[in-house]
């Protein structure tokens, strides 16, 4: 009862400093510094490390059976054992990043990918081909925690639904990258292409300042001016901001530091409902199985799978980079709605060409208008169901439980892509306008819960964003 008191007395004090204060920071609107972009920039460097592990296992699929002699099976393990390292990396990630730091988390994950990847590039056998990829999941299961984080951590309020959605950008780079020159080199020279990035983090991350946030949860006082001041620049004046931070830090570590279980608490379960309801339906409508079994679909369609995985690629980059653009301006619920609404409309769209191919009925549209329909699908989970989550999930969760928190909900989004990677063949032998209309059922009840829970979070501080969530059940 007296933590629920003091946070209770935390949130009333946020909200009245909001409204005294508001003028005042919005006359302040920070600037684009180099060290604020460098950082971003090295962050997203284990970003599109993670689109290179998604992107790899297509094109080097038919190098590695020949040269390895697996079979399709063994091939399978491959390729959804990237998942199994996510989750445990997912489980670990909240914890490495609050005790060591958000830099050390991401030096941490550097050393497991690039492990990964130089197993994976000389291995002679499926054992270490498989214990490369479980490294490399292990070691993107943290940078999907800790790169959001770190960059929401550290980009001012007007600026952070672009740099923290730069993220899922990269991923969508990395991806298409390796989809793109993987038709032209070896799997073994692809694999060494994946580690690029990692030795580019592993280097920039000594020239960046860790998270202000951070830094001031730890009692590090000095260090903590000296890292805002770096990223907001020489000349800004930081000290109103500073004072905010600092004053919600020093109010909210006189609460116990959260495990899992007292994630569970009443004050929490908003932000909690939040964070796990758009992992789990980001999952859960299929876009993971997408990514894997594109050609399969396509081919079931009796499309050429050359020409439409390669469209898709190339679409995703465009639409990602609109989406990226249009956070901060747009806002996260109205992306968030277009993107699941034309989720559900074009899976709607696949099942249906599916259900008049089953019929025996204008046949030669079915291509088309799954050509068409996962072409919409790509570029509508692009534009915000991609990223978007990631985003508020770095936002809404207070500082005692944002460990424990970020370790839950990243693990729910890892499991959720394990469990629909899996099943997806079986369900499509099964039926294959079925799992789209599946599919389309779950992103109807995505723009639902989206309506009805999700806040807008554009343009506050994460403080006003934290305090506003957790009073919804206090008052």
């Amino acid at each position: 009862m007296e933590e629920a008191g003091l946070e209770e007395s935390l949130i009333i004090q946020q909200q009245e400093e909001s409204i005294k204060n508001g003028s005042s920071r919005d006359m302040s609107r920070s600037s684009i510094t180099a060290v604020l972009v460098l950082s971003a920039f090295v962050a997203v460097c284990g970003s599109f490390c993670y689109g290179c592990a998604v992107g790899y296992s297509s094109p080097a699929e038919s190098g590695i059976l020949k040269d390895l002699g697996l079979s399709v099976a063994d091939y399978s393990v491959f390729g959804s054992i990237l998942t199994v390292g996510g989750m445990i990396g997912a489980v670990f990630s909240g914890k490495i990043a609050d005790i060591f730091g958000r830099r050390r988390a991401m030096w941490f994950s550097d050393i497991f990918c690039t492990f990964g990847w130089f197993a994976i590039a000389f291995t002679k056998d499926s054992l270490w081909l498989d214990l490369g990829r479980v490294s490399i999941g292990f070691g993107v299961g943290i940078i999907s925690y800790v790169v959001p984080v770190y960059i929401a951590e550290i980009a001012p309020k007007d600026l952070r639904g672009v740099f923290t959605s730069s993220n899922q950008l990269m991923i969508t780079c990395g991806f298409s990258l390796a989809f793109f020159i993987g038709n032209v080199i070896s799997w073994r020279s692809l694999a060494l292409v994946g580690a690029v990035p990692c030795l580019l983090q592993f280097i920039g991350l000594f020239f960046i300042p860790e998270s202000p946030r951070w830094l001031i949860k730890m009692g590090r006082e000095k260090e903590f001016e000296n890292a805002l001041q770096l990223v907001r620049g020489k000349q800004a004046d930081i000290s109103q901001e500073a004072a905010e931070i600092r004053d919600y830090m020093e109010a909210s570590q006189k609460l116990s530091e959260g495990g899992i279980l007292d994630l569970f608490q009443r004050r929490y379960a908003n932000s909690l409902i939040i964070g796990v309801g758009l992992m789990l339906l980001q999952q859960l409508g299929g876009n993971s199985a997408l990514s894997y079994y594109a050609s399969t679909i396509f081919e079931k369609a009796g499309l050429s799978t050359a020409i439409g995985t390669t469209a898709a690629a190339i679409l995703e980059i465009p639409v990602t980079a609109m989406g990226v653009m249009l956070l901060d301006k747009a806002g996260r619920r109205p992306l968030l709605m277009i993107s699941a609404s034309g989720l559900c409309f074009f899976y709607f769209l696949m099942g249906l060409s599916f259900t008049l191919q089953a019929a025996h009925l204008l046949k030669k549209v079915t291509p088309i208008l799954v050509l068409i329909g996962l072409l919409g699908c790509s570029a509508s989970n692009s534009t915000g169901m991609a990223g978007v989550p990631w985003v508020i999930m770095s936002e809404i969760f207070p500082v005692n439980v944002k460990a424990s928190a970020g370790s839950l909900v990243t693990l729910v989004n890892w499991s959720g892509s394990w469990i629909v990677t899996y099943t997806f063949n079986f369900i499509f032998e099964w039926s294959s306008a079925g799992t789209f209309f599946i599919c389309a059922s779950i992103y109807g009840a995505t723009v639902v819960f989206i309506a009805m829970v999700v806040p807008e979070t554009k343009g506050r501080t994460l403080e006003e964003i934290q305090a506003s969530v957790s009073s919804r059940l206090l008052h």
